[in-house]
């Protein structure tokens, strides 16, 4: 699975190149989540358990499912597999273009390229949020 998700994300996302790929949530995307591509030690990064993005326990986390962005229940969160809602995270570069929303909905047409991976992972450790962070950012190494 791990190659898999390496090549779509490469492919889907566009990453080829160098450019950071961040994470954004609200209707009109007004919070920052964190970057998604950036590794496990940036600051900003979602990999880094010690950051405000990482840490499952920050209200900006998308790891904290106690958070608005971290609940499955909530419409917000990425790990909603039934949410429509604008608010989910989406993924951006630098330049505001868009890859989509970073979510495990697989039915949203306006999901991400990874978006059935996503869901694949997220099933796979049982939706325990903090082996999914261990999972994917090892993949993104």
């Amino acid at each position: 699975m791990k190659k898999i998700f390496v090549v779509v994300l490469l492919v889907g996302l566009g990453s080829g190149s160098a450019a950071d790929i961040l994470l954004f949530g609200g209707s009109n995307r007004e919070v920052f989540l964190g970057c998604f591509n950036c590794g496990r030690y940036a600051s900003d990064s979602i990999c880094n358990p010690y950051g405000s993005y990482g840490s499952r326990y920050s209200s900006t986390s998308i790891f904290n499912d106690y958070a608005r962005f971290g609940n499955e229940y909530n419409l917000a969160s990425p790990w909603n597999e039934y949410s429509f809602s604008d608010s989910v995270p989406i993924l951006l570069n630098r330049a505001g273009v868009s890859y989509g929303y970073f979510t495990i909905n697989r039915f949203r047409t306006d999901a991400s390229a990874i978006a059935d991976e996503l869901y694949a992972l997220y099933n796979l450790v049982d939706g325990d949020l903090e082996k999914f962070q261990e999972q994917l950012c090892e993949m993104l190494e």
